[in-house]
């Protein structure tokens, strides 16, 4: 071995060694100092923290550096940010869109009895004591007190169908109750609810166009006979079906008293211009409609005409009585003779007003406000019969009767302010109340006198007129009918599955869905008649299947009273396209806003206690 390489060797090693004796120099000053940063960031952050300062370690002491970090500023507190209130409830995600799946399903499932002619009735007893009997949907939910957001949601649904169309509102909940059942599915494999959404709308469009233009028919509106076919068959699922030639008959002449045509448009108010009037006794067939106005009341003064042919008609918006100023006024009397002249001043106004009335000769007078005992004894005195305190909306009811125009103000009377289209007035005494009559052939408003042996059989077949005259209304409106019974479901679910097919993607999946949840009505009446639902509805879809074949299969659905198969024209069973159409399109936007909802924040505090939800938020 030379000398060199020896030299090499020995050099190697010595640079070898003092390069471990540096690092091992380095590594033991590096853990002091993470002892010494450790320990006073210990004395830091004690019971002592706020005293902490630069001057202890430094102003460019890594220990102070690191001390003012963002990350050491947040663990100052120990305590977490409060955004929200401590009584506000949160929650997020997959857990609220099941929920919100849960409450619409138990809201469906209340009501889903309640389709169909065999529906069965739901006795509610309200917060005051009084109980309710029926089958409608919309009366129902009205009753049913709910904490869920999603569950008040289905209830507003409802009352938006009855407001819009007046029927479908049981057959709105059941849909929009099975399309969110149906969503629970593709939400369970993280498919993005706007790819739900999506596909409902594009089902919906296809839905109202198929409707409208392949399984519809025109009929006549002037033509009573055909009118009456749909009114039976909306009356066939009600309490009044026993009575359905009277039903029908009172409902097709109430909305042609009130219907008007103005710039080439039908308008028929039923809510200002028919009234129903209800009044216990007698029997169900007993009920009439009274081409003019019926009011609960009787004549001021006893000896003032009860019965007048072709009365001359005031209407008043004001008091027949003396007027006391605004302000408080104070009087002193030193004597009889100052008594005598405020009585006097009181008579005179009272007489000025009289007078003002008696001018234009009338017969009648209504006023909406109070008619004094002096006033009376003028108007009697003069032949003039009176009748005080009516609502606003019978005066304006009235007006539209006798054409006479409503005054605030006696001085203003003219001879074309009063009315004189009315043919007769009449008061008459049923059982122990008073109920005046103005009448006319003419009349462009009604009444419709309801009798019955109870309240709670009026109050139900009120709600069953109040269905019948939006239906003619609608078939007025919009003459345009579909089969019932859920032909027109079990069809649009066959056109949606056929069109499926051009679909791509997740969207095709979707969009059948819709078509299996249309199937939900005629499985109902299914179920509500005891049948076989799953033989039934595999038939039923087994001829909508070959409609290509036989284009009158799409009118075959389930009669609602046997639970079986049957042909809706057959039947005479036809609803208006305007309320399925408004059915179609309530039940898939509740669907859409209610899936669109990822997080549920409740601004108040949960009470304990109380009346329990038909629904209740998840835990």
């Amino acid at each position: 071995m030379s000398r060199s390489f020896l030299h090499y060797l020995i050099s190697h090693r010595r640079a070898e060694r003092s390069n471990f004796t540096k690092n091992s120099s380095e590594i033991q000053s590096r853990q002091n100092i993470a002892v010494a940063l450790e320990k006073n960031i210990r004395e830091a952050t004690g019971t002592k923290r706020r005293g902490v300062s630069r001057r202890k370690f430094g102003a460019n002491s890594p220990i102070w550096m690191h001390f003012e970090g963002p990350r050491s500023k947040m663990m100052r507190g120990n305590a977490p940010i409060i955004v929200l209130s401590q009584n506000t409830k949160r929650e997020s995600g997959h857990q609220v869109q099941i929920g919100n799946i849960t409450a619409a399903k138990a809201i469906a499932d209340v009501i889903r009895t309640s389709l169909g002619p065999r529906a069965m009735l739901k006795m509610l007893m309200d917060p005051m004591g009084g109980i309710v009997m029926t089958n409608d949907g919309n009366a129902i939910l009205r009753e049913i007190t709910v904490k869920h957001p999603a569950a008040k949601a289905m209830i507003d649904i409802a009352r938006t169908q009855d407001e819009e169309t007046g029927d479908g509102t049981t057959s709105v909940i059941v849909l929009a109750g099975e399309i969110m059942a149906c969503s629970q599915a593709f939400l369970q494999q993280s498919i993005h609810p706007t790819i739900l959404i999506e596909a409902y709308r594009m089902a919906l469009d296809d839905m109202i166009d198929f409707a409208e233009n392949k399984f519809s028919k025109v009929i006549d509106p002037k033509n009573d006979s055909e009118v009456a076919v749909v009114v039976k068959s909306c009356l066939g699922t009600k309490m009044m079906s026993k009575w359905m030639d009277l039903a029908v008959s009172i409902a097709i002449k109430a909305v042609q008293t009130v219907q008007t045509v103005r710039f080439g448009h039908h308008e028929i108010d039923l809510k200002r211009y028919c009234r129903i009037e209800k009044i216990p006794g007698g029997t169900i067939g007993d009920s009439k409609v009274v081409p003019g106005v019926v009011l609960n009341k009787d004549v001021t003064h006893a000896k003032m005409r009860r019965k007048i042919v072709n009365p001359r008609i005031v209407l008043l918006d004001c008091s027949l009585e003396y007027k006391k100023g605004e302000s408080q006024t104070s009087l002193e009397i030193m004597n009889e003779q100052d008594m005598s002249k405020i009585l006097e001043q009181e008579e005179e106004a009272i007489k000025r007003q009289c007078d003002d009335i008696i001018r234009v000769k009338p017969d009648l007078v209504f006023t909406e406000k109070g008619i004094s005992d002096l006033a009376q004894h003028f108007l009697l005195k003069a032949g003039i019969t009176a009748i005080r305190r009516l609502k606003k909306t019978d005066n304006n009811r009235l007006s539209r009767v006798c054409g006479a125009r409503i005054v605030n103000d006696t001085t203003d009377l003219r001879e074309e302010d009063v009315g004189t289209r009315a043919e007769e007035f009449e008061v008459s005494k049923i059982a122990d109340e008073y109920y005046t009559y103005v009448t006319t052939p003419q009349s462009d408003a009604c009444t419709i006198v309801l009798r019955g042996p109870s309240k709670d059989v009026i109050n139900e077949v009120e709600r069953n007129l109040q269905d019948a005259l939006h239906v003619v209304r609608n078939v007025i409106i919009n003459p345009r009918l579909v089969p019932g019974g859920g032909a027109l479901e079990m069809a649009l679910a066959n056109q949606l599955n056929e069109n499926s097919k051009t679909i791509h993607g997740v969207k095709q999946f979707a969009y059948k869905q819709i078509a299996a949840a249309l199937e939900v009505i005629p499985r109902t009446l299914i179920q509500n008649c005891g049948g076989s639902t799953v033989r039934v509805i595999t038939g039923l879809r087994a001829l909508h299947m070959h409609v290509a074949d036989k284009p009158n299969n799409w009118k075959f659905g389930i009669n609602g009273q046997t639970g079986d198969v049957a042909n809706m024209d057959e039947l005479n069973i036809w609803d208006p396209l305007s309320v399925r159409i408004q059915v179609l399109k309530t039940a898939v936007e509740t669907a859409v806003m209610l899936l669109r909802i990822d997080d549920i924040v409740s601004g108040t505090k949960k009470r304990d206690g109380g009346d329990g939800p038909m629904a209740e938020m998840p835990q």
